[in-house]
């Protein structure tokens, strides 16, 4: 790593859940193996949209800056081909290879150690399961979101140098979604937390949707740009920036599973 060129190659993805993606040196994951050495150093790749966007310039690089200097972070607006960065997308560009354009995470993992990525707060907008979940599917559903993350964290799993965090998902103000959707919301993210994710791995959760609704089910209104705009504050981006700095940090050098999941 060029370290004359500090956080100059650290991307952020979306406005819903992010994944962070950080490769590390040796060892199979988990915090066990793969982790940064004190003095170690290593190029982040945060993935966005927007809402992503806010929180990094909330100020995630200067955190770096002052707190982990031996660590570069950069942004990138990410997919860049295609609207959305929900789970159907992630699948379609990471797992199904059909969006020419966009990085593959083949491309990705050879460059950073560290990738964050998320979604955009629509991904909040679940309707009702059917009973035939299918992994291709563009529609926002508990059941085809499920399958789109265990595809994902098996794609992940074929990279065990590098370690990915997700955020758990931006979320709707209320009155833009209905409680059905919210409460699908609450217990997709749950779903992720306490189940999809394992211990001892490479994938990580910053839990983002945690921080927007602290025990809630919608954007709290003083977090919001507006009563019908789920972007976040400024204020709350400066609040929460290192909160995200203190997360990568805990994952990249080995206290991702012993740490909190939103950085406190």
């Amino acid at each position: 790593m060029n370290t004359s060129v500090k956080f100059s190659r650290v991307i952020l993805i979306g406005m819903f859940s992010v994944f962070i993606v950080v490769g590390c040196g040796g060892g199979n994951g988990g915090d066990d193996g793969g982790v940064v050495t004190p003095g170690g150093e290593a190029d982040i790749i945060l993935l966005h949209h927007s809402t992503g966007g806010i929180i990094w310039d909330g100020g995630v690089q200067a955190w770096f800056t002052q707190n982990a200097p031996q660590y570069s972070i950069t942004e990138q607006w990410f997919p860049g081909a295609v609207d959305g960065n929900y789970p159907y997308d992630y699948w379609n560009i990471w797992v199904n290879y059909a969006v020419p354009g966009d990085p593959t995470l083949e491309t990705l993992t050879a460059q950073y150690q560290a990738i964050v990525f998320k979604h955009c707060f629509p991904v909040s907008e679940i309707e009702a399961d059917i009973g035939a979940p299918i992994v291709a599917s563009e529609e926002k559903r508990v059941e085809n979101y499920k399958l789109q993350y265990d595809a994902l964290k098996v794609k992940l799993h074929e990279f065990p140098n590098t370690r990915f965090i997700i955020w758990t998902g931006a979320v709707q103000v209320a009155g833009a979604i209905d409680d059905a959707q919210a409460r699908r919301t609450r217990a997709f993210f749950e779903w992720v937390k306490d189940t999809w994710d394992e211990g001892g791995d490479n994938i990580y959760i910053w839990d983002f949707y945690e921080l927007e609704t602290e025990g809630g089910f919608y954007l709290r209104p003083e977090y919001a740009s507006s009563t019908d705009d789920a972007h976040p504050t400024a204020e709350f981006a400066q609040r929460v920036a290192p909160l995200l700095g203190q997360r990568i940090v805990n994952v990249l050098e080995g206290r991702g599973d012993s740490t909190s999941l939103t950085g406190q």
